[in-house]
């Protein structure tokens, strides 16, 4: 019955959410698709840190490379289905060698923060540094600090580019589609490894299990995750720049998750969206500094909140139900 209630839930959110673009203005649909898009690269860090208990402070490389990737084999190759594949394949195939020296190598998880932490900003200056006419790949200028501009978005077969709406639809459809596809993957056999290996990694190495192998998979899984994130920035913008690899993106991220709560799925979702949008109102005023506003959201879920706001309201929710029901928390008759 819980299972179906979800299955109805999801599939009510996704109706409505198609239905959103032809309701709203056009200034509110292109807030919101980045929103559902911030929200899918929140999601990966859910999956890898959340789920799999990998302490990853880098997420936002794996978000950058991602959208470089599409820009720059969009505008080789043409914004299709194949510039979308290499954006998704890229950043799995830089995940999967960055973890088989980590997670092979035995790198402890504090380690592995400050790794992924410093392959970041290692990119961010990296693509900072590219700004001369010698540095491009095919017919795609890197453009340095400036970034890449003029990238060729989406199109349907006929050749028309998608409109603000479509991208609005195609974000949603891939946040629904991934947390589904990772809610199944954590009920079966391999998933189910993930969370031993989290709550007690020595003793599923005792019991026989890969380890390594395991943390490699959710790993690169999260990368492509957040990879097609960064292939979704690109096309809602048409431009993308070093800053997508900023210490600021990755803090923002790792905001979302604990906020949200870490060991769920949809609560990085909902700490992302109800962030950004905090974050875009205070923007409108000049008295009130952001940063210092998150800092102290931060700091209030950390010590008082600390598993987030959707183990909170599940536990208000349970409490509600009960007493309407009459029941104790035991299960007994009150």
């Amino acid at each position: 019955m819980t299972r179906t209630l979800q299955a109805l839930g999801l599939l009510a959110i996704l109706a409505v959410g198609l239905a959103t673009p032809g309701m709203i203005e056009l200034y509110s649909v292109y807030e919101i698709t980045i929103y559902i898009i911030m929200a899918i690269l929140a999601l990966s860090l859910a999956f890898i840190w959340g789920k799999g208990g990998i302490m990853c402070l880098g997420q936002a490389s794996f978000f950058g490379v991602g959208a470089y990737a599409y820009a720059i084999a969009a505008i080789n190759f043409g914004p299709g289905l194949s510039a979308v594949a290499i954006s998704v394949a890229v950043p799995t195939a830089f995940a999967a060698v960055l973890g088989y020296f980590m997670f092979y190598g035995r790198i402890s998880d504090i380690y592995v923060g400050v790794i992924t932490l410093a392959v970041s900003l290692i990119l961010m200056n990296l693509t900072n540094s590219t700004s001369g006419p010698q540095y491009r790949i095919g017919e795609a200028q890197l453009g340095g600090f400036n970034g890449i501009t003029g990238i060729p978005t989406l199109a349907w077969p006929d050749g028309t580019p998608l409109d603000p709406g479509a991208i609005f639809r195609l974000a949603l459809i891939a946040l629904v589609v991934c947390f589904v596809a990772i809610s199944l993957f954590l009920r079966t056999r391999a998933g189910k490894v993930v969370i031993a290996i989290r709550e007690n990694e020595y003793r599923a190495e005792l019991l026989g299990y890969n380890v390594a192998l395991s943390k490699l998979t959710t790993f690169a899984a999260g990368g492509a995750i957040a990879g097609l994130a960064g292939c979704l920035f690109v096309n809602w913008g048409a431009f993308v720049s070093p800053t997508i690899f900023a210490l600021v993106q990755s803090a923002q991220v790792i905001i979302w998750v604990i906020v949200g709560g870490r060991g769920t799925l949809i609560g990085p979702i909902i700490g992302c969206i109800a962030l950004q949008w905090a974050t875009t109102q205070l923007g409108t005023q000049q008295t009130i500094q952001v940063n210092l506003v998150l800092g102290v959201v931060l700091t209030f879920f950390v010590l008082v909140v600390p598993a987030g706001i959707a183990p909170l309201l599940g536990k208000w929710l349970g409490k509600l139900a009960r007493a309407k029901s009459g029941t104790s928390p035991t299960g007994t008759q009150a």
